[in-house]
């Protein structure tokens, strides 16, 4: 059927993702090509020292996000949104969303970029012989618990930002296990929360005051396919509020950003893996055997049909970059020249390629918050030079560009190098790859591994979201990855660039420079408040 049928008859499926700068959504129809997207602008903001969204953001930002959405299917096709088959949400991962039984937030939302929990990480993680990062939810809470804060003894229910999302538009209290993955540690024969790490949780905040058991809680695990409920007359108000959107439209497990993105990818099979880069920076790579070890720059996390994935997630990708596009900008535009942004940051971009492949004795820290990769809890944007160095534009861009991925490559030298873990193909997408080549070629390099870009890339994890819910209704007993490979992606083309000998050891020069130095990062979080 037509575009236009399709959506008058509701035979499309929708993923609306929560990003850090935007959300984002995507219906998509019966061929799972993108049909009509809306978007909305958001910022976190640092309020008495938590990065944070109110429910206002989030809850006027999801409605005007659909609001662009449906305005977008109106101008296309002359026709109302009315009704849709499936829905599915997904959201930056972990953080804290803890509630009373009444349904009441307890305290400001916690997001991923908070690093304040370490007391509480150097607890769990021994006691579970398993790397808890400071982001997961199950960090932040034992972390409240600690600090005796007064919420505490009044939460009945605690969940991450899709999650939340989920359950005021369906009523269901659940999360696909790949976000699930983010909250507590998952075992992947039983593809739930795992039960022996839950018990000793339990043990210890016990002994700590707290009254409950994780299993009151946490939401409940579903797998990708999984049905998760319908949305509810209340929830497609609160979704669309101008009454067109009709209820009863089949909601699929919200899942996590990382999740959405492996799916974007056709990253879901064993030995394959994917790099998001943006506000922030993470890379998985699904795992045929379990790590030797435990490994601080190390997340378990899991595919969201539940295999086992080793997630290297950075605090600080593009923030410095873009701020210096935005110096260069402000630049030109005092002399009136009039830069379209996509232009500048293309050119800027480009001139890296023509840099030194070490960046010639330019480096740069691009933290603008904290990057437990690398052991800080708090950042400095810093850029450095020796006297001697060759200070030219393309070194300049280049040592930011190698900023954005040198604490992926910090962690990912464990997984690779140390632990030999064989990845047969490394997909990129998210805003640095937006301009061709560049980042790809920055990448390869970092990794030391060949990096494709598909097609499709672009449309990022909103589109995955809208994937996974059309999975839910299409399946007809595919696994994930075979309903990918045959359905999704079968015919699909991307750009692949191999590592550039030269290149690697030129980043592996810089890298040594970067690790070198964190010193001085350190004493700037000290020094500069």
């Amino acid at each position: 059927m037509s575009v236009k049928e399709a959506i008058a008859q509701g035979k499309c499926a929708l993923g609306i993702e929560f990003g850090s700068t935007r959300i984002k959504a995507v219906l998509i129809d019966e061929s799972h090509s993108p049909v009509a997207m809306g978007t909305h602008d958001w910022e976190n903001r640092l309020e008495k020292g938590i990065w944070t969204y109110s429910l206002e953001d989030i809850w006027t930002g999801l409605q005007d996000c659909y609001a662009s959405l449906a305005k977008d299917v109106k101008e296309k096709y002359g026709i109302a949104l009315t009704k849709i088959d499936a829905i599915g949400f997904s959201g930056m991962m972990h953080g804290y969303m803890p509630f009373d039984k009444e349904g009441n937030l307890l305290v400001s939302f916690r997001t991923w970029r908070n690093t304040m929990t370490e007391e509480a990480c150097k607890i769990l993680s021994p006691l579970f012989a398993f790397n808890v990062p400071q982001r997961w939810s199950i960090a932040h809470l034992y972390q409240a618990i600690l600090n005796k804060e007064e919420h505490v003894g009044s939460i009945d229910f605690f969940t991450t930002l899709a999650g939340y999302i989920h359950w005021k538009l369906s009523g269901e209290k659940v999360l696909g296990i790949g976000e699930a993955s983010g909250m507590f540690p998952i075992d992947s024969v039983t593809f739930d929360y795992d039960k022996t790490m839950m018990g000793k949780f339990d043990e210890l905040a016990a002994k700590d005051g707290f009254p409950k058991k994780l299993a009151e809680i946490l939401p409940k695990v579903l797998l990708a396919g999984e049905e998760a409920g319908e949305l509810t007359a209340e929830g497609a108000k609160l979704l669309d509020p101008t009454g067109t959107l009709q209820p009863g439209s089949k909601m699929c497990p919200p899942e996590g950003d990382a999740g959405t993105g492996m799916v974007a990818t056709n990253a879901v099979a064993v030995k394959t893996g994917n790099v998001s880069a943006g506000t922030s920076i993470f890379s998985m790579v699904v795992l045929e055997k379990a790590l030797n070890k435990a490994y601080e720059e190390i997340d378990m996390v899991t595919t969201p049909d539940g295999m086992p994935v080793a997630m290297v997630h950075c605090n600080n990708c593009t923030s410095d970059l873009n701020a210096w596009v935005n110096l260069f900008d402000e630049f030109a535009d005092s002399f009136g020249m009039k830069i379209e942004k996509n232009e500048l940051y293309g050119v800027l971009y480009r001139k890296a390629l023509e840099a030194d492949k070490d960046c010639g004795g330019l480096l740069a820290y691009n933290y603008f918050s904290g990057e437990p990769v690398t052991g800080l809890n708090e950042g400095r944007p810093m850029f450095l030079r020796t006297p001697d160095a060759k200070f030219s534009l393309a070194n300049f861009m280049r040592a930011h560009l190698y900023s954005a991925l040198a604490a992926l490559k910090v962690g990912n030298d464990i997984l690779l190098k140390e632990e030999k873990v064989a990845v047969d193909s490394l997909m990129g997408h998210g805003g640095l790859f937006k301009t061709p080549v560049v980042g790809q070629k920055m990448l390869a390099a970092a990794l030391n591994a060949p990096v494709t870009v598909m097609d499709t890339a672009s449309e990022g994890g909103p589109w995955g979201m809208a994937v996974l819910a059309a999975f839910m209704l299409e399946k007809n007993g595919e696994t994930l990855s075979e309903y990918l490979n045959n359905r999704i992606f079968a015919g699909q083309t991307g750009t692949t660039i191999a590592p550039d000998a030269e290149d690697v050891a030129g980043f592996d020069a810089f890298t040594a420079s970067y690790v070198a130095t964190l010193p001085a990062q350190k004493a700037a979080v000290d020094g500069l408040k």
